[in-house]
């Protein structure tokens, strides 16, 4: 097995939920995740502001 080509290095804070902020290492600006209102309606939840989910940052990077 070879040796690894790149190593990510981010740091994910919790903030009031489902807000969760997300550092990568390189850029000075942080990633917010959280809940639309698709995904809200799913959770039966009403956030306090609607932000991409995980999952949309997981399609987009595929797709990309």
């Amino acid at each position: 097995m070879s040796d690894p080509v790149y190593i990510s290095k981010v740091k994910v804070i919790q903030e009031k939920r489902p807000k969760r902020r997300a550092y990568v290492a390189g850029f000075e600006d942080p990633i917010f995740f959280g809940v639309h209102a698709e995904v809200a309606d799913f959770y039966k939840m009403t956030p306090e502001e609607e932000l991409p989910a995980t999952l949309d940052y997981l399609v987009a990077s595929a797709a990309g």
